[in-house]
C-alpha cells in the first residue's frame, strides 16, 4: 500500500470502480406510490412509518424544485429515470467476514475495514440502499450507546426514534426533505446517552454503485445532556454516463450541555446530483459543529444549519469546496438564533479551478425575542483561472437588542508573484499552484481529524493536474 493511503481514502480514482450487482430487492424506475409502498413492505415497517412516507410523497410531488436556495441546474434531473431502492439483503452484518464477496471487496479497496481497526469507534458501511455492515466496540454497548442503521433503530428503539424523527427538518422543509421522507433507506440512527463522552469517532460511508440510482439515507443523532461525540461520513460513486442522486437527510440533538461534531468528506464522481439537507438542533449550553469538505459531484447543494433554541447554545459551520470544470459547488450554512445570548460561527473557503464555479449561500437569523447574540461569518474565495467562477450570496435577518453580526468575504486570484518566486526555486507550475491553494484553506484543513487532514491535501493535488495552464 502506497504511503498516504493508510488513512480514509479521498482520492476520486480510488472511488471510480464498479463490480456487476444482482439485487434482491428493486423498486424499479420511477416514482410513485406503488414504489413506496414496495420499499415500506420490503423493509416490514410499522403502519406509521408508511403512513409517513405516503404523506411525503404527496407534498414532494406539489412542491417545485428550489429556486432560491439552489442552483439552476436542478431542471436537469429527471425523477422518472432513478432507481429509488436498489438491496442485495435485508440483513445486515456484525462481521466483515460475513459481508457477500462482491461487497466486501468494495469497502475493503475502499479501505473501510482498516479504518475500523486504526481507529473508530464504530463503524456503519452502506451499499446502495441499505447498510451491509455495522459494528461498534463493546465498551460502547455497556455504556448505553446506541449506533445502528435508521431502520433498526426505527424498530428497535422507538421511545428515542420517534421523538425526534422529522421533527428537525419536517417533511415540508424543502422538494428534497421531502423526496427523502418518501424514499428513505439507510443512514445511521445514534443515541448517546448522559454524560457519555466517545473518545473515539463513529463513521458511516455511503457508497453508491448502480448506475441511474438515487440514495436516500436518513440519519439521525442524538447526544443526551452533557453527552459528546464525533460522526464521520465519506462518500464515493463511480463514474457513469447517466445521472445519479444522492439526497440524503441528517438531524442531530444536542440537548442540555452535549456537544456534537459532524465531519462529512465527499467525494462524489461529477454525474451524481448532491442534494441534502442537514439540520441540528441545540439546547441550553449545547454545542453543534459541522466541519464539511465539498469535493466532486456534478452539482453540490448543501447547507449545514443549527438551530440555536437554548439558552447560550453554540453553533459552528466549517467548510471547504473545490469546484472544478462541470461542478458547481452551492454551499453555506444556516444560523437560526432563537435563544438570548446564543453564538454562532461560519467558515467558509471555496477554490474554483478550470471554469468550476462554487457559491456561498448563507443565512443568519436572530429572532426578535433575543438579546446578547453573536454571529462571525468569514467567507474566502480563491480563483485558479480566468474562466473560474465564485458567488456570495448571504441573508442576514437581525432582530432582537444588543446582538452582534459580522460577515466579512474576499475573492483573490492566485498570485503570479508567488508562483514565479516558488518556479525559480525548482517547482513546477502546477507545483507551485497546488502549494498556494493548499496554503490557502491549510487553516481549515486543520480542522478535520488528522485521519482525512493528509488525504485532503493529496487531493487538492490531484484536482490541480491539467487544471493549470
Amino acid at each position: 500500500m502506497q504511503q498516504g493511503q493508510d488513512t480514509f481514502d479521498v482520492d476520486r480514482s480510488a472511488g471510480d470502480f464498479k463490480y456487476a450487482e444482482d439485487y434482491a430487492y428493486d423498486a424499479g424506475v420511477g416514482l410513485n406510490e406503488d414504489v413506496v409502498r414496495y420499499i415500506s413492505k420490503v423493509k416490514g415497517e410499522d403502519e406509521w412509518v408508511l403512513n409517513f412516507r405516503l404523506s411525503a410523497l404527496k407534498a414532494f410531488e406539489k412542491m417545485p424544485n428550489p429556486t432560491h436556495w439552489a442552483p439552476k441546474k436542478l431542471d436537469e434531473l429527471d425523477f422518472s429515470k432513478i432507481r429509488y431502492y436498489l438491496a442485495k439483503s435485508q440483513q445486515k452484518k456484525r462481521s466483515w467476514d460475513e459481508v457477500p464477496d462482491d461487497v466486501k471487496q468494495t469497502f475493503e479497496r475502499l479501505g473501510v475495514p482498516e479504518q475500523e481497526r486504526a481507529f473508530l469507534a464504530g463503524v456503519d458501511a452502506q451499499f446502495d440502499s441499505e447498510s451491509a455492515y455495522t459494528n461498534m466496540k463493546e465498551h460502547l454497548a455497556k455504556d448505553g450507546v446506541i449506533f445502528c442503521d435508521s431502520t433498526e433503530g426505527m424498530r428497535r428503539y422507538p421511545e428515542f426514534f420517534k421523538k425526534y424523527f422529522g421533527k428537525v427538518i419536517p417533511i415540508s422543509d424543502s422538494k428534497y426533505s421531502a423526496l427523502n421522507s418518501a424514499v428513505f433507506s439507510g443512514g445511521s440512527f445514534v443515541y448517546v446517552p448522559k454524560g457519555v463522552k466517545l473518545k473515539q469517532p463513529l463513521q458511516a460511508y455511503f457508497r453508491i454503485n448502480a448506475e441511474s440510482f438515487g440514495q436516500f439515507e436518513r440519519t439521525l443523532i442524538i447526544a443526551d445532556e452533557g453527552a459528546e461525540l464525533m460522526y464521520m461520513e465519506g462518500c464515493t460513486a463511480p463514474r457513469f454516463e447517466t445521472g445519479t442522486l444522492h439526497s440524503g437527510v441528517v438531524e442531530l440533538v444536542a440537548l442540555k450541555g452535549a456537544k456534537i461534531q459532524y465531519v462529512t468528506v465527499q467525494n462524489w464522481s461529477d454525474n451524481v446530483f448532491n442534494l441534502v439537507t442537514q439540520r441540528g438542533m441545540a439546547e441550553e449550553d449545547a454545542q453543534i459543529r459541522w466541519v464539511d469538505c465539498n469535493i466532486g459531484s456534478g452539482i453540490t447543494m448543501k447547507y449545514p444549519a443549527v438551530i440555536l433554541k437554548g439558552a447560550r447554545a453554540r453553533g459552528e459551520v466549517v467548510s471547504i469546496a473545490l469546484a472544478t470544470t462541470k461542478q458547481h459547488q452551492d454551499t453555506g450554512a444556516k444560523m437560526i438564533h432563537l435563544a438570548s445570548g446564543t453564538t454562532s460561527n461560519i467558515t467558509s473557503k471555496s477554490v474554483s479551478i478550470g471554469s468550476g464555479r462554487a457559491s456561498y449561500r448563507g443565512l443568519v437569523y436572530m429572532a426578535k425575542n433575543t438579546s446578547g447574540c453573536k454571529n462571525n461569518t468569514v467567507c474566502d474565495a480563491l480563483l485558479i483561472n480566468a474562466n473560474s467562477r465564485t458567488d456570495t450570496y448571504p441573508a442576514v435577518v437581525c432582530g432582537g437588542e444588543n446582538n452582534s453580526v459580522q460577515h466579512e468575504a474576499s475573492v483573490s486570484k492566485i498570485n503570479e508573484e508567488q508562483i514565479f518566486y516558488m518556479r525559480q526555486r525548482g517547482l513546477s507550475e502546477q507545483e507551485a499552484v497546488s502549494l498556494s491553494v493548499n496554503g490557502f484553506v491549510n487553516d481549515l484543513v486543520k480542522e478535520f481529524p488528522m485521519e482525512y487532514s493528509v488525504e485532503l491535501r493529496r487531493l487538492i493535488d490531484l484536482q490541480m493536474e491539467g487544471s493549470v495552464g
